[in-house]
């Protein structure tokens, strides 16, 4: 698991490195701002499918 954990700081320096925000702000922008914002999205898209299927279904 250590391994793991490992992997996935680096990345996180890379991406930090190369937008030059450092790892801090990476971080913040990923799992703070990006990722939520993309469970909201999706979480949208859900809904918005499953009640046009939902109409569908219906004789």
């Amino acid at each position: 698991m250590d391994t793991l954990f490992d992997i996935c700081v680096r990345i996180l320096q890379i991406i930090g490195n190369v937008t030059g925000l450092g790892y801090k702000a990476a971080n913040i922008w990923i799992f703070v701002i990006i990722h939520p914002l993309l469970t909201l999205y999706f979480y949208y898209l859900y809904r918005k499918y499953k009640k046009r299927f939902k109409n569908l279904k219906k004789p």
